[in-house]
């Protein structure tokens, strides 16, 4: 049986999958991806890529090539309206849902992006095929693994052949989604509620369809009506919709004769297929077994509402693959890798407690008799469901203060300050900037435009920390923390900022940022810096007084 040798294999190559390939392959590492499937984007399931999300493909250099890859183009307005049908009556609108607008914003460096799974995959798999050291073998199942001293040795055969081969590596990642076969052979349970509810979707083209009714353009229309509750979204270009109703759970009905109804008016529909899927609200009891690692669908699932699950993979992805590339160039220690499982959790719950909140207001929800009525009856329902609306569903469309601050308010990898933890934003839709450690690095424009290089962030190592140094200061000053971490490997970049705008920001003189750009200490002393990097790092060092 042949054998391959790698860095690190992973098993799955949907969107944490391939994020993590790119990620390693970034940092010079080898890996190879197994995907039981030919090819990517089977289910376009995840339609928003989020601000996050986008912020970490700037951070590949490939945030202009998912905006190329949108089918209406990152102009086309990101609003979500709720009407009783999509030929009836508007009831509200949330205009700039998810922040796609793609203005300049002082909070982040990329606006998110409506756009199908697929093309996302598509970009990350194009991107990862042009990296040096990646492989990837679709058509390809993992069969089994074990543990061999410091490797992994893995048994991948050919789906269509049979044929076997080995794979060696050093780690090994399941991204291998809900029916994770990695978190099965490795006997680790899933724990919550499931099931949440069981959906069905439906995508159709219908020619002419974006121009048959008075809503405008928008990324999805809730319809809310007593006979066919649903939720309708254009998906790509060449008049592809895709449309979810509890009413296709019956067999008998005619998915034509739904949409139909839903819209309000007659138009030619076919159907191209059709999607089952359940909501759960499930946790990994652990993220890791020895050298083997889960991240994105096969640790943590919850329902879709508000957006958050490929975009959690995605940097699930970042946050291991950074420490994973720690470990392997041998600056980090077993408490960094220790880290990944103590620090996403937190970010986890947090999302999986905002998305079954979204959950528990659906189109059904808010249905209630009289609502399509005409006069002023009519449109005093209308008037007081859309007030509903508002109240209940903005968090959904507006979640800032969960894609950005959410922080790890515990880790044995941040330098904690000692009067307060680092605290997440008190509300989903509210994003208040901090750099305590533990938070996202508060993001700031250093130029004119969003071109690379105009970002705060485009001057962060992605391979090693950065000493960000916010006031004017001697050339020296920064001697001892270089020789510090020159002595243990760490790779350091000096980055001298000095502006009072940036001081006021971060609140210090001088901050360490990780490669995945949050936080790491902060503090107005270096020999302080000096003596956080053993924390930061995972392992031991000389303190350095």
């Amino acid at each position: 049986m042949s054998e391959i040798n790698t860095d690190v294999l992973i098993v799955g190559a949907g969107p944490a999958g391939l994020a993590l390939a790119v990620e390693l392959g970034t940092q010079g590492h080898t890996c190879v991806v197994v995907e039981r499937n030919d090819r990517v984007g089977y289910a376009p399931r995840a339609k928003t890529t989020n601000v996050r999300s986008r912020e970490l493909f700037r951070r590949w250099g490939i945030a202009d090539k998912l905006a190329a890859e949108s089918p209406f183009g990152v102009d086309f307005p990101s609003d979500v309206v709720f009407a009783t049908r999509l030929g009836g009556h508007e009831l509200h609108r949330f205009s700039n849902a998810f922040n796609c607008n793609p203005q300049r914003d002082d909070r982040f460096s990329e606006h998110a992006q409506w756009i199908p799974q697929y093309k996302v995959e598509g970009v990350l798999k194009a991107h990862a095929s042009e990296l040096p050291g990646i492989q990837m073998l679709f058509a390809t199942q993992l069969d089994d693994f074990r543990e061999d001293g410091e490797t992994v040795v893995a048994t991948v055969s050919d789906v269509n052949t049979g044929e076997s081969q080995q794979v060696r590596a050093r780690y090994m990642v399941g991204a291998d989604g809900a029916r994770s076969t990695v978190r099965e052979r490795l006997g680790i349970r899933m724990e919550g509620i499931s099931p949440l509810s069981h959906n069905h979707n439906i995508i159709f083209r219908a020619p002419g369809l974006a121009q048959r009714h008075q809503l405008g353009r928008a990324v999805m229309y809730w319809l809310i009506n007593q006979e066919v509750p649903s939720v309708l979204a254009p998906l790509d270009s060449d008049d592809k919709w895709t449309f979810g109703c509890p009413k296709l759970a019956d067999a008998s009905v005619q998915p034509e004769d739904l949409i139909r109804k839903a819209l309000g008016f007659e138009i030619d529909i076919e159907i191209l297929s059709r999607d089952e899927w359940t909501a759960h609200q499930l946790i990994a009891q652990k993220y890791s077994e020895g050298r083997v690692f889960l991240i994105g669908d096969a640790c943590h699932l919850h329902p879709p509402f508000g957006g958050y699950g490929m975009n959690m993979g995605i940097g699930d992805a970042v946050d291991l693959g950074w420490k994973l590339s720690a470990a392997l160039s041998g600056w980090g220690g077993e408490n960094l890798l220790a880290s990944y499982e103590i620090e996403r959790r937190q970010i986890h719950r947090r999302v999986i407690d905002e998305s079954v909140a979204n959950h528990a207001f659906n189109s059904k929800g808010l249905v209630v008799p009289g609502l399509e009525d005409e006069g002023d009856a009519g449109k005093a329902i209308r008037s007081a469901v859309a007030a509903t609306i508002k109240e209940t569903k903005r968090r959904e469309f507006y979640s800032l203060g969960v894609v950005l601050g959410s922080s790890y308010q515990a880790s044995p990898c941040l330098a904690q300050e000692k009067e307060a933890a680092a605290a997440s934003s008190g509300s989903s839709d509210e994003y208040v900037p901090s750099a305590r450690p533990g938070c996202l690095a508060p993001h700031a424009w250093l130029g004119a435009g969003r071109s690379m290089g105009a970002s705060l962030y485009d001057h962060f190592s992605t391979s090693g920390l950065t000493l960000l140094v916010t006031t004017k200061i001697a050339a020296n000053v920064v001697d001892p923390l270089v020789q510090a971490a020159a002595g243990a490997g760490i790779p350091l970049k000096i980055l001298l900022q000095p502006a009072k705008e940036l001081h006021e920001l971060y609140a210090c003189d001088l901050a360490l940022i990780r490669p995945d750009q949050y936080v790491a200490w902060r503090g107005n002393n270096i020999h302080e810096a000096c003596n956080a990097l053993a924390t930061i790092a995972g392992k031991s060092l000389e303190t350095v007084s």
